[in-house]
């Protein structure tokens, strides 16, 4: 069984991570989940996290909620 996360099999993490800051967005900001995930995958923190190498994904959701929100602050 190959249990490392490349390239190919990191899409598979994303989804949950992407559920957990969602859910924060949407409580810290009274915006829609839609709106909220929108605001994920336009930033920054979420194009850094979809490349593997940059090893993001190791990071938990708050942790990465913190990063976004820098991204929206700038």
């Amino acid at each position: 069984m190959n249990l490392n996360v490349n390239q190919e099999n990191l899409y598979l993490l994303l989804p949950s991570k992407v559920a957990w800051i969602a859910s924060m967005i949407t409580e810290d900001k009274g915006i829609s989940i839609v709106d909220a995930i929108k605001e994920i995958y336009q930033s920054p923190t979420y194009s850094m996290l979809e490349k593997e190498d940059t090893k993001m994904w190791h990071l938990g959701p708050v942790a990465l909620y913190q990063d976004i929100q820098q991204d929206l602050s700038r």
